[in-house]
């Protein structure tokens, strides 16, 4: 096969494959004549309208085989599916829902209590975030400051105290109003098999392209973007595999600036970044942040040293509170961190 097939493997699999069906189906035919048909008086060209008929039903067989492997494969993916959608929300939607004015509204978090089954992550947080403002949260990885930013976003409820933007609990909003007022940036960018504008387009569907375009132009997305080959209308792979780390990332960023909320929540945007990308996507970062209240979650000290206030986490508890300078000269956890990361 070797020579026949100029040593390319893929042509010589594909013929070997083929050479197997052919003589499958002439020990087929001839087990079938030697078993059923030996007794009659069979032509040659009866037997080899027999043997053609062989061959052609053996690709609707193989086909059928594929098909109940693709059918039990769909059969286990669907009860997983099923599950999930079955399950029920933790959350409790208001009865009486209030609107929510979060433009212009500080974020308070009052005595917040919050464990995970008998792990008590958050203990007795008492935190308010001033409208307009970056408050970044630091600290070692489980100290809780993910788990703060979901109880805002109420992926679930403390045990004790609330979170309230301005004067509502939010408790007291539906979770579609409080959601639609808070964008979210992660380290993992949601990115689907579509093309760039529709994956911008999701931070709020129904905007014209003109947005979209200017959206991409605020994140530093634009140009990249336009020397695509389709531009805006590139399709980009499952979970935009077909773009850099550091080009997700701002379009995400494109994303949320078109959802255009008064609250941002940054959990990790740059961690996963090389240098060079981390400077394009901490300048469209900083274009997100105007105007709007903004919560950082952050590993890299230097991404936060701007925040107007810096909250050090330990063990679920808010150990330290202030600005970089200040902090740096208290000589606590925060310069520890600071010491370690930048000796390093």
């Amino acid at each position: 096969l070797g020579e026949v097939t100029g040593g390319d493997p893929r042509l010589a699999q594909e013929l070997r494959g083929t050479l197997i069906e052919f003589f499958a189906a002439i020990g087929v035919s001839l087990f079938l004549y030697f078993v059923f048909l030996r007794e009659t008086r069979v032509t040659p060209g009866d037997f080899s309208q027999f043997f053609g008929s062989i061959l052609l039903m053996y690709p609707s067989l193989k086909s059928l085989s594929r098909l109940y492997s693709q059918i039990a494969q769909a059969r286990a993916a669907s009860q997983r599916i099923f599950e999930l959608l079955e399950t029920q929300n933790a959350i409790r939607e208001p009865a009486r829902p209030v609107p929510l004015q979060a433009t212009g509204s500080p974020i308070h978090f009052d005595d917040i209590h919050f464990s995970y089954g008998d792990k008590l992550v958050l203990q007795g947080i008492q935190l308010t975030v001033e409208s307009g403002t970056m408050v970044a949260l630091v600290g070692a990885s489980g100290s809780g400051k993910t788990t703060l930013t979901n109880l805002l976003l109420r992926f679930y409820d403390p045990q004790k105290g609330a979170v309230r933007i301005g004067d509502t609990d939010i408790r007291d909003v539906t979770t579609r109003d409080l959601r639609a007022r808070i964008a979210v940036v992660t380290q993992e960018t949601i990115l689907f098999n579509d093309t760039i504008r529709n994956n911008i387009a999701l931070g709020r569907p129904g905007a014209n392209n003109g947005e979209i375009e200017e959206a991409g132009k605020h994140a530093f997305a634009h140009e990249f973007i336009l020397e695509k080959p389709n531009g805006y209308e590139t399709v980009i792979g499952e979970k935009g595999v077909m773009l850099s780390g550091g080009q997700r990332q701002r379009i995400a960023i494109a994303r949320a600036i078109l959802k255009n909320a008064p609250i941002l929540v940054l959990d990790e945007a740059t961690s996963a970044l090389d240098t060079e990308s981390e400077r394009a996507v901490q300048a469209a970062l900083e274009e997100l942040m105007i105007g709007r209240t903004t919560i950082c979650i952050a590993h890299r000290l230097s991404t936060v040293q701007r925040a107007d206030l810096i909250v050090v986490l330990d063990q679920g508890r808010i150990v330290e509170a202030g600005k970089h300078t200040e902090l740096l000269k208290r000589g606590g956890v925060y310069q520890k961190l600071y010491e370690l990361q930048f000796q390093s």
